[in-house]
């Protein structure tokens, strides 16, 4: 059986009080345990996933001279396209392998006013830049934009659910996510006609580093596993309709390490699988607004006793985090 509690969300699109509030203290145990939990009746379209996965399976079909003209430009600006190897998720925990199987399309906020000067580069950085799409598969950005909303939207239901499970106000984050920086990566893992070298990993062993994570997998070969308590990796089953959520480092230092934030990886292929090994993941990144702070939260700390870390915005922790996940040149 698997370690990854599968919960029961649909409650938190209805009106019932008691019912949302059992949802929240379900969130809460998993929080506490592992960090990492599956969530059926969502709420969002199955047919709305479909085509996020057909536009996207496209795209990824396309020639390489073609992706590569949408490719991110640099690695605070992650926009667009990076082919295999570009990336190496075990950087993020100064731990240099072999770099990661797997190429990206990435984009970021995708209802942004423009006319709003706490949206422009001068005090957001590179949280709000546009996003570049390709020339083809048509209707990508239709589609990916529709995708985005759903995932935001979900993301706003289960942060107002952590907040009962933390007994907390449910309105206790909302002024902190109505402007988030959250990103939406498809990821696309090739088939492998070879072995990958020592130690290599589709996507290297990491945590997220936002407030949660919203991953929806394809059943095929080499495929998500977590690092549980006891230290062992143990696979997550892919349940129909589902998504696998979890913890990021921001929620974890937000309830003052109560919550886990849960190595992952997504392993190789192994020797006896056999066929296409090809798989693509759906990710959406949900990150709070850039200047949220984030600090323990009044739940989280006991009577008599200090936040484990100092006060930090929602952005400068993203900064921090991501670019050790960039491959260096050469």
């Amino acid at each position: 059986m698997s370690v990854v509690p599968i919960i029961d969300v649909a409650a938190l699109k209805g009106g019932d009080e008691d019912a949302k509030n059992e949802v929240g203290k379900a969130l809460d145990r998993a929080g506490r345990e592992i960090g990492f939990f599956q969530i059926v009746d969502h709420g969002v379209p199955e047919d709305v996933i479909t085509e996020m996965y057909r536009v996207s399976d496209e795209f990824f079909a396309l020639p390489d001279d073609e992706k590569q003209r949408v490719r991110q430009p640099t690695p605070d600006a992650v926009r667009g396209y990076s082919s295999v190897g570009q990336q190496a998720f075990s950087y993020s925990e100064d731990i240099a392998q072999p770099r990661d199987l797997h190429e990206k399309f990435d984009v970021g906020p995708v209802d942004v006013d423009r006319t709003d000067p706490y949206f422009s580069p001068d005090l957001s950085g590179p949280h709000f830049l546009p996003n570049s799409w390709p020339e083809r598969p048509e209707g990508m950005e239709e589609i990916w934009t529709r995708y985005f909303r759903e995932m935001n939207d979900l993301s706003r239901r289960l942060m107002g659910a952590f907040a009962r499970g933390l007994g907390l106000d449910p309105e206790f984050f909302a002024a902190t996510i109505d402007r988030d920086i959250s990103m939406l990566r498809a990821i696309n893992y090739p088939h492998l006609d070879q072995p990958p070298l020592p130690g290599q990993m589709r996507a290297g062993a990491h945590t997220d580093y936002g407030s949660l994570t919203i991953v929806r997998q394809e059943d095929a070969p080499g495929g998500l596993e977590v690092f549980t308590q006891d230290g062992d990796w143990v696979p997550v089953p892919v349940v129909p309709g589902a998504f696998v959520v979890n913890i990021g480092d921001l929620m974890a230092q937000w309830t003052n390490d109560l919550w886990i934030s849960t190595r992952h990886r997504v392993r190789p292929p192994t020797p006896d699988d056999s066929g296409d090994t090809r798989r693509m993941s759906l990710v959406f990144f949900h990150q709070p607004n850039y200047d949220a702070v984030i600090e323990c939260l009044p739940s989280c700390v006991a009577a008599g006793e200090q936040p484990r870390y100092a006060p930090i915005t929602s952005g400068d922790h993203l900064t921090q985090k991501f670019e050790k996940t960039i491959s260096l040149a050469g």
